[in-house]
C-alpha cells in the first residue's frame, strides 16, 4: 500500500531529520520505500534518503509492504508532515531562534580592515584573535592493492570489524554526559552514515571484487560524497564532508591508528584545519576554542552548526588558502565578514582586540541586570518573562534572569510526538514548568495549531490561507477530545499555584465563555475521579483586530491580556508575515498597530486586569518605554533579550 503527502519537515530530509526518519522506518518490519518523481529508494537507508534530495513542500509517496504496513505508513506520513521533525535531537537548545543553517548576511565588525585578508564563508558570527592550533592530520592514501582470492573473506571480516569499531566509538561519544544536545544529534547522524548500507555495502562490494579494504572505503565514500556535492541543495552539499569524515574514521580503524585529537588545544587558541569532521569537533574541549578556520565547509555544514551553537566565531570554506595559515603564529578572524588575517600587525591586532573587548564588555555589563527586579517610577513591578516552547529551554531562561514565563507554546509538545500526548504527560510537563519558575507566574498558551502547523491526530482541511482558518481556539472548541485533556492537565498542574492559561486566536466573547464551560466540566471530572486540581487564572491573547475592538467586553471575562504583536501586526496590516514581498508592511511601529496596542492596554487597565505582551516587539528597547507608558506590566521575550529589557525599564524609570 502507499500514501502521498506534502513534506513539511523544515528544510526537508537533510542529515538529522533523515536520520530520525530512517530510525522510525527501521522500527517496522515492512519493506518501505520513499518515492519522489520517478525515483524510489529504501526508507531504511539514510544515505539513499538524503541523495533522493527531499525538500520542504515537495510531494512524496511512502510505499510499504508487510504485516505492519498500515502502521508504518501512518507513522512515517506523520513525520513528513511535521515541520519540527528531527529537531528533538537538538534538545531545542536554541530556544531564541530555530537554526536554519543559513545565517543572515552580516556586515564586518565595525572598524575592522578589509585589505590584506584571506576570505572565506562567514559561518558563525563574532571576532577572535589567538594562537594558531593547526589540525592537519596525515592524508590516508589508497593503494588499490589487489587481493588474492583466498584473502577476500578475511578482508571483508576486517572491514566489518572496523565499521563496528567506529560505531562503538560513536556510541561512546553519545553516552558522554558532557556532550551538548545540539552536538548529540549531529553525532547520531554521523553514526547512521557509518552504518548505512549504501556506504558499508558499497565498500564490501569493492573488497569482494578483490581490492583492499582501505581503498574500498575511500572509493565508496568518494562516490557518495561526489553525489552529494553535485546536488543543488546546500544542506545536501554539506553532507559530502560528513561522508568523508566517516570514511576516514573507518580507514583509521582498519589501519589500527587513532586520529589526531584536540585534547591538547590551549585556552584561547584558534583552530585551523584544512578539514575537520563534525565528530572530532563535537568531542573537542570547545570552551577552550576561541575560533575556527577551515578550508572546507560552509554555512550549512555541521561544523558551522556546532560553532554557532557554542558561540564560537568561525570562517570556513577558505580552500587551499588555509595552508597559508599552517605556519602562522597568530591569526585573527571575523565571523561576520568571513575575513581572516595571518600574523596580524599591530594595527589589525589592536582593532580586533578593541572590537572583542567592546562586545565582551557589552555582554558582561548586561549580566548585572540578571537578578534585578525592574520597576516603574511609581514602584510598580514590570515582569520581564521568557517565551519558551519546551522544558529544555528552562535553563537558558533562568540563567538570563526570567521572571517567569509569559508564553509557553504547547505546540512543540504535540508536534514532537507521533501520537497526541496523553493527559498525564501534559500534566507532568506543565508541573515541571511551574516548579522550575516558582513563585513566578507561568502562562501556558493552549494549543495553537492550524493548517500551517499540523499535528498527528488532527486532519486539517485544505485552506487557501490557514492563518485565517481553522486554528487556535477555533479548532480546540471543535475538538473537545483534544482540548479537554489539555485543560484537565492544566488544572492538575495548577496545584503548584503559579499556572495561568491563555487562549489564542480569540475573536469573540463566546469563545471565552465556551472554554469556561469546558473547564467547569473538566474540573467536575477530576473531582469525581479524586484527582487533585486547582483553578487557574484565564486570559486571552490579543492578536486579532476583532479582539482589539471588543477588548472592553473581553476584559470583563478574563484575568489578563497578553498582546501577541507578531500576528496582530499581520492581521491589522493585512500582510502575510511570511511573505517577503510585503515584509515592509509588517512593522509593529506602524501607527495602526501601535493604536491597537494602546486600545488594548486601556481596556485592560480600565478593567483592572494585567496587560502583558508576548510578541517579538516586547524585547525592543526602542519600544519598551512606550509600552510601559501605555500601562503594560509584563513583557515576555526570547531569553537573549531579557537582561537588555530589564536595563531599559530601569533606565526609563530613572528618567521619569
Amino acid at each position: 500500500m502507499e500514501r502521498s503527502t506534502i513534506v513539511r519537515v523544515h528544510d526537508g530530509l537533510h542529515a538529522r531529520p533523515a536520520t530520525r526518519f530512517v530510525k522510525l522506518a527501521k522500527s517496522f518490519e515492512s519493506d518501505i520505500e520513499l518515492v519522489k518523481d520517478d525515483r524510489s529508494v529504501s526508507a531504511k537507508s539514510s544515505v539513499k534518503l538524503m541523495l533522493l534530495g527531499v525538500k520542504e513542500n515537495e510531494e512524496i509517496t511512502v510505499r510499504a509492504t508487510g504485516a505492519d504496513a498500515i502502521e508504518a505508513i501512518e507513522a512515517l506520513i506523520g513525520y513528513l508532515e511535521n515541520p519540527h521533525a528531527g529537531l528533538e535531537d537538538d534538545g531545542a537548545v536554541q530556544p531564541q531562534k530555530q537554526d536554519t543553517g543559513k545565517p543572515a548576511a552580516r556586515k564586518p565588525a565595525q572598524g575592522l580592515p578589509a585589505d590584506g585578508a584571506l576570505r572565506g564563508v562567514a559561518a558563525s558570527e563574532g571576532a577572535a584573535i589567538g594562537a594558531v592550533y593547526g589540525f592537519f592530520p596525515a592524508e590516508i592514501k589508497h593503494e588499490n592493492r589487489p587481493l588474492a582470492a583466498n584473502a577476500i573473506a578475511d578482508e571483508v571480516l576486517r572491514l566489518k570489524q572496523a565499521i563496528a569499531t567506529v560505531q562503538k566509538r560513536m556510541d561512546a561519544s553519545l553516552a558522554e554526559t558532557g556532550l551538548a544536545e545540539s552536538d548529540r544529534g549531529i553525532v547520531a547522524a554521523l553514526k547512521d552514515i557509518a552504518n548505512d548500507d549504501e556506504l558499508t555495502g558499497g565498500a564490501i562490494a569493492i573488497v569482494e571484487g578483490g581490492i583492499d579494504a582501505v581503498s574500498a572505503v575511500i572509493g565508496a565514500t568518494s562516490k557518495i560524497a561526489s553525489d552529494f556535492a553535485t546536488m543543488d541543495d546546500p544542506y545536501l552539499n554539506a553532507r559530502a564532508d560528513d561522508v568523508n569524515a566517516v570514511g576516514r574514521q573507518i580507514c583509521l580503524a582498519l589501519l589500527g591508528q587513532e586520529d589526531v585529537n584536540l585534547d591538547t588545544i590551549a585556552e584561547g587558541s584558534i583552530l585551523v584545519a584544512e578539514d575537520i569532521g563534525a565528530w572530532d569537533l563535537a568531542r573537542a574541549p570547545l570552551k577552550r576554542i576561541a575560533g575556527v578556520i577551515c578550508g572546507h565547509g560552509g554555512a550549512t555544514s555541521h561544523v558551522a552548526i556546532i560553532a554557532r551553537a557554542h558561540g564560537i566565531p568561525a570562517v570556513l570554506g577558505l580552500g587551499r588558502a588555509v595552508l597559508d595559515l599552517k605556519h602562522a603564529r597568530t591569526v585573527a578572524l571575523d565571523g561576520d565578514s568571513g575575513e581572516v588575517f595571518a600574523d596580524p600587525d599591530a594595527g589589525i591586532t589592536g582593532r580586533f582586540q578593541a572590537a572583542i573587548a567592546k562586545a565582551g564588555a557589552e555582554k558582561q555589563a548586561l549580566t548585572a541586570y540578571r537578578d534585578v527586579t525592574p520597576r516603574r517610577a511609581d514602584g510598580t513591578v514590570i515582569d520581564i518573562a521568557a517565551n519558551i516552547g519546551s522544558l529544555e529551554e528552562i535553563d537558558a531562561a533562568k540563567e538570563a534572569g526570567a521572571m517567569g514565563v509569559g508564553l509557553f507554546r504547547t505546540e512543540l509538545l504535540f508536534m514532537r510526538h507521533i501520537h497526541l500526548p496523553s493527559e498525564d504527560l501534559q500534566a507532568e510537563t506543565y508541573s515541571s514548568l511551574a516548579r522550575a519558575f516558582a513563585p513566578h507566574a507561568v502562562i501556558v498558551r493552549t494549543l495553537d495549531i492550524g493548517g500551517d502547523k499540523p499535528i498527528a491526530g488532527v486532519d486539517f482541511p485544505d485552506e487557501e490561507n490557514p492563518f485565517l482558518g481553522w486554528r487556535g481556539i477555533r479548532m480546540c472548541l471543535d475538538r473537545p477530545d483534544i482540548f479537554k485533556p489539555q485543560l484537565r492537565a492544566l488544572l492538575r498542574a495548577a496545584v503548584h499555584g503559579n499556572i495561568k492559561v491563555m487562549l489564542p486566536m480569540i475573536s469573540d466573547v463566546g469563545e471565552v465563555r465556551a472554554t469556561k464551560t469546558l473547564i467547569g466540566e473538566c474540573a467536575a471530572e477530576l473531582a469525581a475521579a479524586g484527582t487533585a486540581f486547582a483553578h487557574f487564572d484565564l486570559g486571552v491573547m490579543i492578536e486579532t483586530p476583532a479582539a482589539v475592538l471588543i477588548a472592553p467586553a473581553l476584559a470583563r471575562e478574563v484575568a489578563f491580556f497578553s498582546i501577541g504583536t507578531n500576528d496582530l501586526t499581520q492581521y491589522i496590516m493585512a500582510a502575510d508575515r511570511l511573505n517577503p514581498t510585503v515584509a515592509k508592511l509588517n512593522d509593529v511601529t506602524h501607527p495602526a498597530v501601535m493604536a491597537a496596542i494602546e486600545l488594548t492596554a486601556k481596556a485592560g487597565t480600565d478593567a483592572g486586569i494585567m496587560v502583558g505582551m508576548c510578541g517579538e516587539a516586547a524585547g525592543r528597547p526602542d519600544l519598551i518605554p512606550a509600552f510601559i507608558a501605555m500601562g503594560l506590566t509584563e513583557l515576555s521575550m526570547s531569553p537573549s533579550s531579557i537582561q537588555r529589557a530589564k536595563k531599559c525599564v530601569l533606565e526609563g524609570s530613572k528618567a521619569d
